[in-house]
């Protein structure tokens, strides 16, 4: 029984990802808003946000089932592979949706959005392909323990769950609202992440093979840049934080081991 705890966390991380589903698709209704200078304004669903809770959530159980099953010496190939199909429903699907809604949210603001095609919104979905194919990659590579061969798709899931919360909750230092609900924007966001997804990059794993400063430098820079980021940009941090990982590992070209 207790070999099984370990899988709980990763059935409760699925089951936080098909909440946030749930409520990313109870945004059906977008107020449009038209002021005396006749420009239409739109507000962005609180549910929107609250799906995005559910993703950082997700986040937060999928770190502990790993932690969970070394600490209970209960790692299994099962585990490995429910922990995959969870992540492609918390991290793939479900911020896809995301991208779904905004995309719906980007036509909503042109004239005669309405009326706009379900074939310009279906790209949202690309997402979650990209990242069905990577999980699946990585499960037949054992080389990925330091280091990964493009983005997890954790990573990417939490880069999109903040768009939601950055245009909720606002930034009084950088307003990129209404980048983050122009349709090429998220057009470039969907291609750039898909294909982060399924490159062979040499990407960074948090993991600590010692606790030298040499060894971990890259991660030491991304902690403090977190750090700081997060008490001046608040959620716009996520956006931010993912970017310089990507630029780290990049600079310091550790390879997958």
């Amino acid at each position: 029984m207790i070999k099984q705890i370990p899988n709980l966390f990763t059935l409760l991380n699925l089951f936080l990802g098909c909440m946030a589903i749930v409520f990313a698709l109870q945004t059906e209704t977008i107020s449009i808003y038209v002021g005396e200078d006749l420009s239409s304004h739109y507000n962005i669903p609180e549910r929107l946000s609250v799906a995005a809770y559910f993703i950082f959530a997700a986040a937060v159980i999928d770190f502990l089932d790993g932690f969970v099953a070394r600490l209970l010496k209960a790692t299994s190939e099962m585990g490995k592979q429910l922990d995959s199909l969870s992540d492609v429903v918390s991290f793939g699907v479900a911020p896809s949706v995301i991208l779904y809604q905004l995309l719906k949210v980007s036509f909503i603001k042109e004239e005669s959005g309405l009326e706009t095609s379900i074939a310009w919104l279906l790209p949202a979905f690309i997402v979650a392909c990209a990242g069905a194919y990577r999980l699946a990659r990585f499960n037949l590579d054992n080389s990925q323990s330091y280091g990964f061969k493009g983005v997890p798709i954790p990573a990417a899931g939490l880069f999109i769950a903040s768009f939601p919360l950055i245009l909720h909750y606002g930034n009084s230092i950088i307003n990129v609202s209404e980048w983050l609900t122009n349709k090429w924007v998220l057009y470039t966001v969907i291609v750039l992440i898909s294909w982060l997804m399924v490159s062979t990059l040499p990407l960074m794993a948090l993991k600590f093979k010692d606790f030298t400063l040499k060894n971990n430098m890259p991660k030491v820079i991304l902690l403090a840049v977190a750090v700081v980021a997060a008490l001046i940009f608040h959620w716009l941090a996520v956006p931010i934080v993912f970017i310089v990982y990507i630029i780290l590992s990049l600079l310091f070209k550790q390879q997958p081991s």
